[in-house]
């Protein structure tokens, strides 16, 4: 049976940058991937951006609302009502590979794990376990709670130790108030940092 992972860390942790590399992986040995994200990430608009450069076009969209499941066996199939061509015949998929599955909603994440034991498609969903409040984002949430296997991505905060939290910044002062979702370059960056340097930051705030 397939299955089901989610590979999280902070910002800055390889996590598209992972994700590039596993469906290379794949392609290197001859098997067909598809890659997903939710709309609700703007930044590089259809494509899977890594810090490092790289860059890829996803083979689909998730809207809010939508069944990824009937998504991905649309496309999995080889249709694709807004290609020049609406069905090519394609090989079976190998792995799906999912960026930014915090904005996923609770009930896609069962998608995705439905995929994974009733279509027998291992899932390989990337993406950030909180938000700059330290308040977990719903889609990772459910991914914690149902998913096969959770992986932590690493990274290092200023001081040298290992970040485990997301600070929003606007400019070069640090804001702890806000919608939960606002994307890194529309006016926002965020930096990670330790538990340590958060609290620090925050005067001992969380959430």
């Amino acid at each position: 049976m397939a299955k089901l992972y989610f590979r999280y860390g902070a910002m800055n942790s390889g996590k598209s940058t992972g994700l590039l590399q596993a469906a290379f992986n794949y392609e290197e040995r001859g098997q067909r991937v598809l890659l997903a994200k939710p709309d609700v990430d703007t930044k590089g608009d259809s494509d899977v951006v890594s810090r490092l450069g790289m860059t890829r076009a996803v083979d689909f969209l998730v809207p809010r609302g939508a069944s990824v499941r009937e998504l991905f066996a649309a496309h999995a199939s080889g249709d694709d009502p807004d290609a020049l061509l609406e069905h090519v015949d394609s090989p079976p998929v190998a792995c799906l590979l999912v960026d930014e599955a915090q904005f996923l909603e609770p009930a896609q994440v069962e998608d995705l794990f439905r995929i994974a034991v009733l279509d027998d498609v291992p899932v390989l969903a990337y993406g950030i376990r909180t938000d700059f409040r330290t308040l977990a984002f719903p889609g990772s949430l459910r991914l914690l709670e149902i998913a096969h296997t959770v992986e932590e991505l690493k990274t290092i905060c200023r001081c040298g130790r290992k970040a485990i939290f997301n600070t929003r910044r606007v400019g070069d002062g640090i804001v702890f108030d806000g919608d939960q979702v606002a994307i890194d370059g529309q006016d926002v960056w965020y930096e990670s940092l330790c538990g340590s340097c958060y609290l620090e930051a925050s005067g001992s705030r969380l959430g």
